[in-house]
């Protein structure tokens, strides 16, 4: 059986569509993108009209499930996930939709951490509104942040995994449970298992927690090769 899955993105988004290529067959991703609701702000939330516009869209490919893969949009009000989410679910036929920054909270619970350490391409000012995002919807306390303070959507894209794996190095110490690796443009899914292997601490990544809460949602199988949260699927 194959499950098959809306995703929106940014429309300056390069990476989501590739590591999305990475699932197997029985997983079947449909993609549509967004305009900034502020030109020039690669970090502000999509526009409302083209979030409702493009999830109607998926709801006509019956798409079994909606994913807003901009884990910074969900940074700049405390209620954006579950307007967001109620209005792709409503455009989309009535299926259930999330955001990745939702998901990427519920894992890091799924999994049993409460103190993280946030490895980030954005810079200070969305970082910070990371940290509350994550302490105020999650109750996860952010135990240090190291930012790569990218300008654009398209510097996230470009940034190599070696970046990731140097700031753990730099910021790791014992109080820290997992990993955050926020941003859905930045490469991360054929590094996780290497990542969480070095380190002995799973690795929460945008991408992957969208897939991990597609999974649990339509009743998917495990992932091997992209980390302790695909592998093991635990319930939130």
């Amino acid at each position: 059986m194959t499950h098959h899955f809306g995703v929106l993105i940014p429309s300056t988004n390069t990476t989501v569509e590739i590591e999305l290529a990475r699932l197997p067959s029985g997983y079947q991703a449909h993609f549509a993108r967004l305009l900034s609701s502020t030109p020039g702000s690669p970090f502000s939330p999509s526009r409302d009209e083209d979030v409702d516009y493009q999830s109607k869209l998926l709801g006509t490919a019956r798409v079994e499930m909606v994913i807003l893969m901009q884990t910074s949009a969900s940074l700049f009000a405390d209620d954006y996930d579950d307007n967001v989410s109620r209005r792709m679910s409503a455009a989309a036929r009535g299926v259930p939709a999330t955001t990745s920054a939702r998901a990427v909270g519920r894992a890091c619970r799924a999994l049993g951490a409460r103190r993280i350490g946030l490895v980030s391409p954005y810079s200070q000012p969305v970082n910070e509104r990371a940290r509350h995002y994550f302490s105020s919807q999650h109750q996860l306390e952010t135990v240090v942040v190291e930012g790569f303070a990218a300008t654009d959507s398209y510097e996230i894209g470009n940034l190599g995994p070696e970046n990731a794996r140097d700031a753990f190095a730099r910021i790791d110490r014992p109080e820290i449970e997992a990993f955050v690796v926020p941003g859905a443009n930045f490469p991360t899914m054929a590094s996780i298992a290497a990542w969480e292997r070095e380190f002995k601490k799973p690795v929460v990544t945008s991408t992957q927690a969208s897939i991990w809460a597609m999974a649990r949602q339509l009743g998917g199988e495990p992932l091997s090769g992209y980390g302790r949260l695909l592998e093991q699927l635990p319930a939130d």
